[in-house]
């Protein structure tokens, strides 16, 4: 790989953006400890991350692989595919899937024939914007398999609470990611590229990208509930509308603002759930 801007790892791992991993793992991770009524076996919460580690990579693989052409004429993503040669891409993915779908063999029955399933659903969510505009809603269920797959890990089956808590997932990616996407308004009304930003225009995405935090924080509230979680968790719960409340007051600024408000006010909810769940069972 030719030398741009650090090492060959360090590359790679700005290519699949690693460091957005916080985003889905917290939710995931959440859903394992409400699963096993506290702390899981170190097995299960070590194969956990490798499936979510596997899965995340997969997909921004995939992603990269797909939109190779489309990310070079892209002014806010034209050096991507000087990070990592596409043939080390499709090697790299092929190892991803593979290790995702082992990974998730050695949990139980059901998360073995569930993962090409999942494999199958993040993967469909880059090629969704050639033909209809709910792309956003798309990448909120790739996470939102998330949280129902690590709850499956630890029990073996499907609860209504992983799907609500998944449900939330969707709203609050595809919220983010609406606000995320005006970045790209311009260019992807230039290319003809299928998004709700360019169909609902700027300023009623954002409105929209409101309406779905919203239902964000009633579905965790709904979580709380049907989860049975209590007074520690329901303390988190100003803290993530807080961060919901400044992750839309930052929307209208520059790109400065936007990458503000995507990453630190979702990390910050991301935490903020994780950290409220873990003290709710542990303490209790």
């Amino acid at each position: 790989m030719r030398r741009l801007g650090g090492g060959s790892i360090a590359r790679f791992l700005r290519l699949i953006r690693f460091s957005h991993t916080i985003f889905a793992l917290p939710f995931a991770l959440g859903a394992l400890v409400v699963a096993a009524n506290g702390l899981p076996s170190l097995r299960t919460f070590l194969l956990v991350v490798v499936c979510m580690i596997f899965a995340r990579t997969a997909a921004m693989l995939f992603n990269r692989l797909v939109d190779w052409s489309l990310d070079q004429r892209n002014p806010r993503t034209a050096s991507r595919h000087l990070l990592v040669s596409k043939g080390s891409a499709l090697v790299l993915l092929a190892v991803s899937s593979a290790g995702f779908v082992l990974a998730a063999g050695a949990i139980n029955r059901l998360t073995f024939l569930l993962a090409p399933v999942a494999l199958a659903v993040i993967f469909f969510y880059s090629l969704t914007k050639r033909f209809t505009s709910a792309t956003h809603f798309f990448l909120g269920l790739a996470l939102a398999i998330a949280p129902v797959g690590a709850w499956i890990a630890q029990t073996g089956r499907i609860d209504l609470a992983p799907l609500v808590l998944g449900a939330g997932v969707i709203c609050w990616v595809t919220g983010f990611d609406l606000i995320y996407a005006t970045q790209d308004y311009d260019f992807d009304r230039c290319e003809g590229i299928r998004s709700l930003v360019v169909r609902l225009g700027i300023t009623r995405s954002l409105r929209l990208a409101q309406l779905l935090h919203l239902a964000m924080f009633a579905a965790l509230i709904a979580f709380g509930f049907s989860a049975e979680l209590g007074f520690f968790y329901d303390c988190g719960m100003p803290l993530v509308a807080a961060a919901l409340f400044y992750e839309h007051k930052t929307e209208k600024l520059d790109l400065a603002g936007i990458n503000r408000a995507f990453f630190q006010s979702n990390a910050f909810v991301s935490a903020v759930f994780l950290i409220a769940v873990c003290v709710d069972r542990l303490i209790r």
